[in-house]
Order: C-alpha cells, then sequence, then structure tokens
C-alpha cells in the first residue's frame, strides 16, 4: 500500500537537499575525522533517543568543547552500525538556519519553509520502513521567542506541536547559560528536552583526541606530527590561550602550524616546535621569542 503524505518523498528530499546538512552521507564520504573521548556522552545521546517521550537531547557545552563533533560522532556510529537497532541506518541531519532564512522577507515565510521539512519527517516518524530522522539544531536558543536580534526567534513554537507528541527526534546545542536563559524559560519546551552537559577535555584527555585526529592532518599537510609535538601544543595553549577551551584551541594550532611550516618550509619532514611557537604567536598576538 503507497502511502499518503501531506510532504511527498521527493518534496521531502528536496528540502533536506536545500536546509540540511546530512552527517551520515558526509561521513560515508569521507568528510569528517573520526570523533573520539566522548563515549560517555555518545551512550547518554542515544539513551534518550531511545526513548518514547522525552527523546530530544540539548546539548550544553561552552564553544570549541565538541557539541557539534559529538553529533558527526553519533553519525559515523551509525555508519558503522555500532548503535541499538532502533537508530540503525537512522540519518542525522544538521538544520541549516542561515540557508533556510536567505532571501525570504520575514518570520512567515522563513517558517513557510521549515514547516514542510519538519512535518515531512513526522508523518514517517511511525512508519518502519523509513529511517529514522535526527534534527540538530546548533546554537538552539536562537529559535527561542526570546531570543531579540535573532533571525530565527520563534521556530520553536513551530516545533513545538511535534515535539508534544513525539514525533520528532532532535539534538539541540547551545551554552549552559543560554539555555538557562531562553530555553528553560519555556517550561514547555524544557520538558521536552533532556540535558547533557559535556565537560571541557583535560589535557590528558586532549592529547587522546589529537593523536586521534592527527593522520588527518599529516595527510593533508604531508608533515608528521610526533607525540611531542601534540604535548607542545596543549602545554602553550593551555597557558596562553585561557579564554578558549579544547580541544577546539589545540587542533587550531596543530593546523596553523602545519600550514605555517608549509608555507616556510614545504611539505614533508615533522613538524617543527617553531612552527607551533609562531602559530600560538599568531593566535594570541605575542612575540614568538616569548613562548
Amino acid at each position: 500500500m503507497v502511502k499518503k503524505f501531506v510532504v511527498t518523498d521527493d518534496e521531502l528530499e528536496e528540502l533536506i537537499f536545500r536546509y540540511c546538512r546530512d552527517f551520515t552521507m558526509l561521513d560515508r564520504k569521507g568528510r569528517y575525522d573520526r570523533i573520539s573521548g566522548r563515549d560517555r556522552e555518545m551512550k547518554e545521546v542515544q539513551l534518550i533517543l531511545l526513548q518514547k517521550g522525552r527523546k530530544n537531547a540539548a546539548l550544553l557545552a561552552p564553544a570549541g568543547v565538541g557539541k557539534t563533533a559529538l553529533v558527526i560522532g553519533l553519525a559515523q556510529e551509525i555508519n558503522r552500525g555500532n548503535v541499538p537497532e532502533y537508530l540503525k541506518g537512522a540519518r542525522v541531519l544538521e538544520l541549516d538556519l542561515a540557508s533556510m532564512a536567505s532571501g525570504t522577507s520575514g518570520p512567515a515565510e522563513f517558517q513557510a519553509r521549515f514547516i514542510p521539512l519538519c512535518r515531512g519527517m513526522a508523518e514517517r516518524y511511525h512508519y518502519k520502513e523509513y529511517t529514522k530522522f535526527i534534527m540538530f539544531i546548533d546554537e538552539m536558543h536562537t529559535i527561542m521567542p526570546t531570543c531579540e536580534g535573532s533571525g530565527y526567534r520563534g521556530l520553536s513554537e513551530v516545533m513545538k506541536p511535534y515535539l508534544t507528541v513525539g514525533d520528532l527526534h532532535v539534538i539541540g546545542a547551545t551554552t549552559l547559560d543560554e539555555f538557562r536563559i531562553y530555553v528553560k524559560e519555556d517550561p514547555a519546551l524544557d520538558r521536552r528536552f533532556q540535558q547533557v552537559p559535556l565537560t571541557v577535555p583535560t589535557p590528558e584527555e586532549t592529547f587522546g583526541i589529537l593523536r586521534m585526529l592527527k593522520d588527518g592532518y599529516e595527510k593533508h599537510h604531508q608533515i608528521q606530527i610526533s607525540d611531542e609535538c601534540l604535548s607542545f601544543i596543549i602545554k602553550l595553549t593551555e597557558e596562553h590561550m585561557p579564554r578558549r577551551f579544547q580541544p577546539d584551541k589545540s587542533i587550531i594550532v596543530m593546523d596553523g602550524a602545519c600550514a605555517w611550516q608549509v608555507l616556510d618550509k614545504g611539505t614533508g619532514g615533522d613538524l617543527d616546535l617553531n612552527s607551533i611557537r609562531k602559530m600560538v604567536s599568531i593566535e594570541c598576538k605575542l612575540h614568538p621569542d616569548a613562548l
């Protein structure tokens, strides 16, 4: 029997193509490095997605700690089949709010683009022959009605009916303060999201993350990165970049130091400690001799 949906399969795929980034598809194409170091939080998110009622997660952490990386990691686990049967084959889709808002003249036109996307996912939720859709919304506080100055404000009101009946899986990401200010003020929405705090990785944990990621950077830059270099990167970023968070600041410095060495000396060989000093000096506006 052919299912009759308000939003056809072709229409839904077109909306996903226009307004989403398909993390599961991009991972299959090799676009992402292997994500690691968030096993506990990953299990917690999967536990939430498996529930019948409150099946939506809110990832809470400062910028640079790895909220989006965790969601990409979930897509990787789905692609590897390392998830419960319910989540196998699921599609993890990041909602591209900027693309959706582009060219619209006001909230009504913007929401008119979002509603069929939301409805198309929701009306397939109860049919086993359709894969589950997991919608990821970064900076989720910007869709709340009280977020002044946001071009996406009020979108939460459009989503709320679908969240109430449980026809959507949503993962949101924001900081703890922004969640308290904007999301928690709406009791109806707050009840539908379970909070998943992400702690800032320790230097030791950051070292493990960098070791997992470095192969991709070595291949890209054609430079070898030693454990000594990784430790030095973490040491300098901890000392001189206290207002930024791991692992993001160390990943940025690792990438930038390799790029500087390619620019200065060309490819090949091992990453030099002076290239790391140079990149940190650029990031911190310090003289390399001060590092």
